[in-house]
């Protein structure tokens, strides 16, 4: 296998390595601990801004006393900020839970809608999440955007952007369609276990034949600087 000197070749090399290494789909390689849509719409909700183990030790809970968007509509929100209170912000993420199962029951007839443009109507849902649900809820063509996606999507050479929306943009025309989802979930493990963003470990990654920036650390952008002092 040569070494891909354009963005599209090393997609179709990373895509193949990072298949090899992390074999699944997306529904095998998504961590977070679910039964049909309703419950990983949910549980990607309260993911934001904590770990997926987090997540998973409260939802076991949560759907066991709501498990329908109809019964978590009608729940008391401090029982669900209990509940939830150990995957941090629990107040806002129960709004969205409870706004959430709400809309389901009124707008949707107590399902989860595949469709994007529906997705993203119901609260606490944007692309990304609306992207996991599609791709590992229902098979369908979705590329979620984390941190890690963004970051090793731009150190490999396969986007120059940093809004997520324009990330998925450019992996879009670059990834078949069957692929965003588990690629996208392939990224993220490879994020956390080599390509980490303090130090990546190019001498053990199995991307770093050609990627464009092995043994490169970028440092993180300085907030501000202090002048005449």
């Amino acid at each position: 296998m040569g070494i891909p000197r354009t963005p599209k070749g090393r997609a179709r090399q990373t895509l193949a390595i990072l298949g090899e290494e992390y074999p699944g789909s997306a529904k095998d390689l998504c961590a977070l601990i679910h039964e049909g849509p309703f419950e990983l719409l949910a549980a990607t909700i309260l993911s934001a801004q904590t770990t997926d183990e987090a997540v998973n030790s409260v939802t076991p809970t949560l759907f066991a006393r709501y498990p329908t968007p109809a019964d978590l509509a009608a729940a008391d929100p401090a029982d669900v900020e209990r509940i939830v209170h150990a995957t941090g912000f629990f107040r806002a993420k129960t709004r969205s839970l409870l706004g959430m199962a709400a809309a389901l029951e009124e707008r949707f007839g107590g399902h989860v809608p595949p469709a994007m443009a529906d997705l993203v109507t119901i609260p606490g849902v944007g692309r990304k999440t609306a992207n996991v649900v599609r791709s590992v809820g229902f098979g369908l063509p979705g590329l979620p955007v984390d941190t890690h996606v963004g970051r090793l999507s731009r150190r490999l050479g396969l986007t120059a952007e940093t809004d997520p929306v324009k990330v998925e943009a450019d992996l879009d025309v670059l990834v078949p369609a069957r692929e965003r989802g588990a690629l996208s979930l392939r990224l993220i493990l490879h994020g956390r276990r080599v390509c980490v963003a303090r130090k990546p470990r190019c001498g053990a990654c199995v991307l770093a034949a050609f990627c464009p920036k092995v043994g490169v650390i970028e440092m993180p952008a300085q907030v501000g600087t202090k002048r005449g002092r």
